[in-house]
């Protein structure tokens, strides 16, 4: 009998372009795993509520969800990682809401072999906060966080409660983005040891 060949697991950086100081998260995704399931996992990883639509770039070719209208012709984005020749240190793209245009630049750091102790997906660590949804893209974020720091600036008040009180670019908690990486990917019995992996693999 053959020996089955092993489960690959992709440690990527995902960054998030056109914002400084930089926004990024770094993430193990399964080789088995769908570009749909990866879409899902960033969407919870930066943050973002999966309003929008998306689309990937890989080897110059563009893998997304079905086009009910017919006006994306792309591949679809039910193909595994694992299955895109994606060796260690190529690059990739993910682009988010075509309207503010979040392009974010995926790069695969290693390929490792998966453990039996390891629960996939989960984010390794990351910086600063996800811009809110439809403030505006890159440049509209940053007239965004000019006003809110600027008590005297018209859009002040209406910006703060639009947000729902003080924004803090800065923000990034890892228990808090596995909490819900666990939640929407995780079978329950996992859901205790997520973080603890997250950690003992960031030391």
């Amino acid at each position: 009998m053959t020996a089955s060949t092993p489960q690959e697991v992709f440690q990527l950086k995902v960054s998030l372009r056109s914002i400084r100081p930089p926004v990024w998260r770094r993430l193990l995704v399964s080789g088995h795993a769908t570009l749909a399931q990866l879409h899902r996992a960033i969407q919870v990883a930066f943050g973002w509520e999966d309003y929008h639509l998306h689309v990937f770039t890989v080897h110059g070719e563009e893998y997304g969800p079905r086009d009910p209208d017919g006006e994306m012709e792309v591949h679809s984005e039910g193909i595994e990682l694992a299955k895109l020749c994606l060796g260690a240190k190529a690059k990739f793209r993910y682009e988010y809401d075509f309207g503010d245009g979040w392009v974010h630049d995926l790069t695969v750091e290693k390929i490792l072999v998966h453990e039996d102790s390891l629960v996939v997906p989960v984010c390794l660590g990351g910086k600063r906060a996800c811009p809110p949804e439809d403030c505006g893209g890159a440049g509209g974020y940053e007239d965004m966080l000019e006003a809110l720091e600027d008590p005297s600036d018209p859009r002040h008040e209406e910006l703060a409660e639009w947000l729902g009180g003080k924004w803090d670019p800065e923000a990034f908690d890892l228990e808090a983005v596995n909490g819900r990486l666990t939640a929407r990917f995780a079978p329950v019995q996992a859901r205790t040891t997520r973080t603890r992996t997250a950690k003992s693999l960031k030391s």
